[in-house]
């Protein structure tokens, strides 16, 4: 009886209707200190506990030509010693009081943060505070450090034949803008940063009117603000720096490039390719929100419109994906990865998947299958807003992107109203191979193994280096 019962209800729960609530907002609260430094408040008092993030709009994108690297480079200098701290003594603090600490750099921004018991807010704000400003570098320091900025090269970049494809490909889509330098630096510029080149990117761009504070946890705005106050507040701006971001943008772009690379380490050969494509922009994210569901459709997963058809009825792939994030300053990139399957070549592989673009575009969307991403997005939403490092991380990659509270809370919204309509008008727009890169990943002649399922497929453009 038990058994028919349940079956019953399995029944009538699949052919209910996907239906997702629109879940409840997050408590956000904003406001700026004197000194011109942006604070953000993500109340949640399920656990006594905090994040802490600091996030500078500055990255790799702001470098200045010839010292790639140095906002990654600057960003491990930043655990050296401060007028209050030894050298290695923040994290070693931040762990006696049984928090957990770590940083990244980006293109457009280098963050900090830090977890730790909602009693110990003011100990990082204070320690934080005292690096925005009095931090100490010796050469000696700086010689051990860049050492280990390059072996992080050569362990994530020179030693993977996909990450210098993806590597090459940027460099080949950007021909103007900084995007097209790796965060991590070009290895000839990375040998050759010095203290100097660490100082002048520190003074330059480390000032709280070029920083945005995100706590999110158990706390208040009223308590943010007193102890921002007592700790940051009591930091000079920078009166140098300049109000917009200003960088080099990209020319009209022709033609389309090709590039082929082959690597003896190759098990697995692949086809990449990348278009130039709109970030979201400060209240106008609607584009945006169609090319994150076009990535979704045609690629986010087993049953999407690409590995439906090449992977499970065509048999010419064992992996394809699509890849987009719009939470960029400047115009970003939208992309497929494909692994073809025994027996075809990239050649091969590249016409199957231009002709199922072009077959997508005239077809349009399938609303069932629309209508489920929608509710997995719902849900993946409202799963993200348990955890108040993945909510701080949000905001605070929006909001040095150049986006704004109001859109990051519009967003979810945005992507529920996106149509069929709006996505192949988007994917029109942007799939223009004339503004585009492909990459061919191989082994050369008489080397290549046999392709193996389960392989580690082609994985979208590094964007983030993490200390």
């Amino acid at each position: 009886m038990k058994s028919w019962t349940a079956a019953l209800a399995a029944m009538v729960l699949s052919a209910m209707p996907l239906r997702a609530e629109t879940p409840q907002k997050t408590p956000v609260t904003t406001f700026s200190l004197d000194n011109g430094m942006q604070v953000v408040v993500v109340e949640d008092h399920r656990a006594p506990v905090v994040v802490h993030m600091v996030w500078y709009k500055a990255g790799s994108a702001d470098e200045t030509a010839g010292t790639s690297g140095i906002a990654h480079f600057l960003e491990h200098l930043m655990f050296k010693g401060t007028d209050e701290l030894e050298s290695g003594e923040f994290s070693k603090v931040v762990a006696q009081n049984g928090g957990t600490d770590n940083a990244f750099t980006s293109f457009d921004q280098t963050a900090y943060h830090q977890r730790v018991a909602a009693d110990r807010l003011g100990l990082m704000m204070e320690m934080e505070a005292d690096r925005m400003v009095n931090l100490h570098l010796t050469e000696e320091e700086i010689a051990t450090e860049r050492d280990v900025i390059l072996e992080e090269r050569s362990m994530r970049i020179d030693n993977d034949p996909g990450a210098l494809l993806r590597e090459q490909m940027g460099a080949s889509l950007y021909l103007n803008h900084r995007y097209g330098v790796p965060v991590i630096g070009w290895r000839r510029e990375m040998e050759e940063l010095d203290r100097d080149d660490a100082l002048a990117f520190y003074k330059r761009f480390y000032a709280p009117n070029n920083a945005i504070l995100v706590v999110a946890g158990d706390t208040t705005p009223d308590e943010v603000r007193g102890l921002a106050e007592e700790t940051y507040g009591k930091l000079q701006p920078n009166p140098d720096l300049a109000a917009e971001r200003v960088r080099p943008q990209e020319p009209p772009q022709l033609a389309a490039r090709h590039i082929e690379m082959e690597d003896p380490r190759v098990a697995q050969p692949y086809v990449m390719r990348r278009y130039l494509a709109p970030e979201r922009d400060p209240g106008d994210q609607t584009e945006a929100a169609a090319l994150t569901l076009l990535a979704e459709v045609l690629g986010g997963g087993q049953t999407s419109v690409l590995n439906q058809s090449l992977q499970f009825d065509q048999k010419k792939a064992i992996y394809v994906g699509a890849f987009y994030d719009g939470t960029s300053y400047d115009d970003g990139s939208f992309g497929f990865g494909m692994v073809p399957a025994p027996g075809v070549t990239l050649e091969e592989a590249e016409e199957a998947l231009d002709t199922e673009l072009a077959q997508f575009i005239e077809d349009g969307v399938d609303p069932e299958q629309l209508d489920r991403i929608k509710f997995q997005m719902r849900a993946a939403e409202t799963y993200e807003r348990d955890d108040v490092a993945s909510v701080a991380q949000r905001y605070g990659n929006a909001l040095t992107s150049g986006l704004t509270i109001e859109d990051v809370q519009a967003w979810p919204e945005l992507l529920q109203e996106v149509t069929g309509e709006d996505i192949v008008a988007a994917a029109r727009e942007v799939l223009d191979k004339r503004h585009s890169v492909t990459g061919y990943l191989s082994s050369p002649a008489g080397t290549s193994q046999a392709a193996q399922p389960g392989a580690v497929p082609p994985s979208m453009p590094q964007t983030e280096v993490t200390q």
